[in-house]
C-alpha cells in the first residue's frame, strides 16, 4: 500500500430543511389555522480515529465529503427528517488543520476519538410558530441555514515513543528489524527507506514501546536536498530520539561530520524537537578491529563534545541492542511515572507539544504562502501571454 501522510479535503455539512407553510384543511373544521411543521437539521461531519488505518491514501482519491441535507417540514405539524451525520475514519495520529485560517482544529491521538469538523445547518421553522392573537393566519416561515463548509488539511504523524535519526545507510532499518518484528527493506545503498516504518519492541508481558524509523537525512535537507525534511514531522510525537551514527562509513567519510550535519538539519526543522532527549547510538562496531573500537568511540564522543548517553551496538549481529532497548524502556517508564505524579513535569511536556504544533502551523503557513506565490506567478505568465502582439508577415 502506498504511504501518504498529507492530504487536502473539503467537508460540507448538510443544509437545514425549510419550514413548511401550511394550513389545516379538514371537513367540518373551518378556519383550522396554521399547521406547517419544521424542517430537519442538516447532518454534521465528524472525523473518527481508527487504529486500523496507517495512511491517508484514500483521501487522495476522494476529496469531497458531504453530510445529508435535512428534509423540509410538512403539513399537519410534521417535522422533516434530520440529515444523517457523516463519519469519516482517519488514522490515529492525524492533525486536522483549517487551510483557510491555519487553525489546528484537533489532534486525533486516540482510537475512537471523535472530532466535529463541520456543523450541520439549523432547521427552518414552520408557520405554526408565528401564529398569535393578532395574526391567526401567518404566512411566515424561516428557511434552513446552510451547513458549514471547510477546507481541511490532514497531516498524519506516526504514533511512536522512540524515533531513529541519522544519515542514510547508518543502520536504522537494521536496528528496528533487530529489536522488533518490523521488516523494513535493508540494502547496502543509501535511501533504502523511503517511508516511515513502525516496530513494536517487546521486552516482556505488558512491557513494550513503539519505535519509528524515518528516511535518512543528508546535509542540505532543510533546503530540499535528498528526501528533504518531510518525514521529520513523524518524530514530533516521540519522547526520545536515538541518533544512529555509522562508525565505519563505506565511503571513509568522518562520522563526526555526519552527526553534526544531522544535528544542524534537526535544528533547522524544529528547535523544539532538537531539545528532545537524544541518545548517541554508535552502530556497525563489528566492522572495526576489536582493538580499535574503544579508541574510535572515544574519539567520536570527544570531538562531538557529547555529554549524553552513548551506546555501542552492532545492529546486524544484535550486539548491544538488548542493553539499549532495556535502557530505553526504563527511561520511558520513569518519564510516564514522573508526568503522572508531578504536574510541573506534565505541564512541561504539554508546553513542548504546543510549541511543536505552533511550529507546524508556521510551516503550513509558509507552504501556503509559497503556493499562493507560485499561483500568482502562473497567473502573471498567462496574462503576459494574452498581451503578446502577433505580427503577420506576408
Amino acid at each position: 500500500m502506498q504511504f501518504v501522510d498529507e492530504a487536502s479535503i473539503i467537508v460540507e455539512a448538510g443544509k437545514g430543511g425549510n419550514g413548511c407553510l401550511s394550513f389545516r384543511r379538514e371537513k367540518y373544521v373551518p378556519k383550522g389555522g396554521p399547521d406547517g411543521g419544521d424542517g430537519g437539521h442538516g447532518g454534521c461531519v465528524y472525523l473518527i480515529g481508527d487504529e486500523s488505518l496507517n495512511t491517508l491514501i484514500d483521501f487522495k482519491y476522494q476529496r469531497f465529503y458531504k453530510a445529508q441535507n435535512g428534509q423540509p417540514g410538512q403539513g399537519r405539524q410534521m417535522s422533516g427528517k434530520a440529515g444523517d451525520d457523516l463519519h469519516v475514519k482517519v488514522p490515529v495520529g492525524t492533525t486536522l488543520i483549517d487551510e483557510d485560517t491555519l487553525e489546528v482544529i484537533a489532534d486525533v491521538t486516540e482510537p475512537g476519538q471523535v472530532v466535529l469538523v463541520a456543523q450541520g445547518g439549523r432547521r427552518g421553522l414552520g408557520n405554526i410558530h408565528f401564529k398569535s392573537s393578532t395574526n391567526r393566519a401567518p404566512r411566515r416561515i424561516t428557511p434552513g441555514t446552510e451547513g458549514e463548509r471547510r477546507n481541511l488539511r490532514l497531516e498524519m504523524k506516526v504514533m511512536a515513543d522512540v524515533g531513529l535519526l541519522g544519515m542514510p545507510n547508518a543502520g536504522k532499518s537494521t536496528l528496528i528489524r533487530s529489536v522488533s518484528a518490523a521488516k523494513p527493506k535493508v540494502a547496502n545503498y543509501p535511501f533504502t527507506t523511503l517511508v516511515p516504518n513502525l516496530g513494536v519492541v517487546k521486552l516482556g508481558m505488558h512491557e513494550h514501546f513503539v519505535m519509528a524509523d524515518v528516511p535518512g537525512l543528508i546535509e542540505g535537507a532543510s533546503e530540499g536536498a535528498g528526501l528533504g525534511l518531510r518525514f521529520l514531522k513523524h518524530l514530533t510525537r516521540t519522547r526520545l530520539l536515538l541518533h544512529v551514527v555509522d562508525v565505519a562509513p563505506f565511503d571513509d567519510s568522518d562520522p563526526v561530520d555526519a552527526a553534526q550535519a544531522i544535528t544542524h538539519e534537526l535544528e533547522q526543522f524544529s528547535m523544539t524537537l532538537a531539545e528532545r532527549p537524544r541518545w548517541l547510538v554508535l552502530n556497525k562496531l563489528d566492522l572495526l578491529p576489536e582493538g580499535e573500537r574503544e579508541a574510535r568511540v572515544d574519539d567520536i564522543v570527544s570531538r562531538l563534545g557529547w555529554d549524553g548517553p552513548v551506546y555501542r551496538i552492532s545492529a546486524i549481529s544484535g550486539d548491544g541492542t538488548q542493553a539499549l532497548v532495556q535502557a530505553v524502556h526504563r527511561w520511558l517508564t520513569e518519564q510516564r511515572r514522573l508526568e503522572a505524579e508531578d504536574e510541573v513535569a506534565a505541564e512541561r511536556e504539554r508546553e513542548m507539544r504546543r510549541r511543536m504544533e505552533a511550529e507546524a502551523v508556521a510551516r503550513a503557513e509558509s507552504r501556503l504562502s509559497r503556493k499562493r506565490k507560485r499561483d500568482e506567478d502562473d497567473d502573471d505568465i498567462d496574462d503576459d501571454d494574452h498581451d503578446v502582439e502577433i505580427e503577420y508577415v506576408q
